[in-house]
């Protein structure tokens, strides 16, 4: 610290000037002393030197630029702030509703689409769906190629059902099961929102999270509804265990290639079969693949 000494006083100009050693103080930390100078630091955007008295007061002011931010994607939103649904579970399913096993007698690429923004419901779980991929008949990369065994026969059944497999012997991979029975089509959900149920979430997952990192994947909604692959070929039309309820329509989505699938036909490769809620950080990686239809 600097300090103004009786015999140096009188040797300073009508208007002084001090450069380095001032501005190095620390932030609005005053120095007092009976009859001597008091020396103030403050922050703000210009340098202010005042007429140095025995009283005299040197305000050297700064201010710190603001942080640039990076601008983020225009398809996703970067605030994570996570809001859950605070009514009950009977006043939830009332908004709601459980849908009928007609929803899905549709082409799992037509389903596919429909299904982001509807509920899934297990326990005191509800997430809102925000990214799944279209399997259909005749594609390379749908289990279905395999003809029908005991791990597909639930994708051979009649829409509506659950279809649950293991992948790599870890990942539960739940999939909604499309078209009318004998078609083997299905609609893996990828990635989902919390909506209720936040600490089971996070139990199930092993993960004290609120981030997108909680469900942004199939592997992780699987475990954060604690379901494995004895709820394949589950009726998701029946109240009670597994559920798929009714949820707004998003306003946009965003289309692109499925993940993992190198092993199937260029065609299928290639096809925009996967869809996301825009403007959501709900959404598995790879996110630059995704695009406005």
């Amino acid at each position: 610290m600097y300090m103004l000494a009786p015999k140096i006083k009188s040797l300073i100009p009508k208007f002084c000037s001090f450069s380095s050693p001032v501005i190095q103080m620390n932030k609005k930390k005053k120095i007092q002393h009976p009859g001597k100078a008091v020396i103030k630091i403050t922050k703000s955007p210009t340098k202010t030197l005042k007429r140095c008295t025995t009283s005299a007061a040197i305000v050297v002011d700064q201010q710190k630029k603001p942080k640039s931010r990076a601008k983020p994607n225009s398809n996703f939103q970067e605030n994570h702030e996570l809001v859950l649904e605070s009514s009950t579970s009977s006043n939830f399913v009332e908004k709601y509703p459980i849908l009928g096993p007609d929803f899905y007698q549709i082409d799992a690429l037509d389903l596919a689409p429909r299904l982001l923004g509807k509920h899934l419901k297990k326990d005191d779980v509800i997430l809102r769906i925000t990214e799944v991929e279209a399997y259909r008949p005749n594609d390379s990369a749908c289990h279905g190629r395999f003809g029908i065994t005991a791990r597909t026969a639930p994708v051979f059944g009649p829409g509506g059902h659950a279809y649950v497999y293991l992948c790599y012997g870890l990942h539960n991979m739940l999939n909604v099961v499309a078209d009318k029975e004998g078609n083997g089509a299905a609609v893996l959900i990828r990635a989902c929102a919390p909506v209720a149920g936040l600490e089971t979430i996070q139990q199930r997952r092993g993960l004290m999270s609120e981030k997108p990192v909680l469900l942004a994947g199939p592997g992780k909604v699987g475990q954060a509804l604690g379901i494995s692959t004895e709820w394949s070929n589950h009726p998701l039309f029946t109240p009670g265990g597994l559920e798929l309820l009714d949820g707004p329509e998003p306003e946009k989505i965003l289309v692109g290639p499925r993940i993992g699938i190198d092993y199937a036909l260029p065609e299928h490769v290639n096809a925009l079969w996967r869809f996301a809620v825009a403007d959501s950080p709900w959404i598995s990686a790879p996110k630059k693949t995704l695009r406005p239809p």
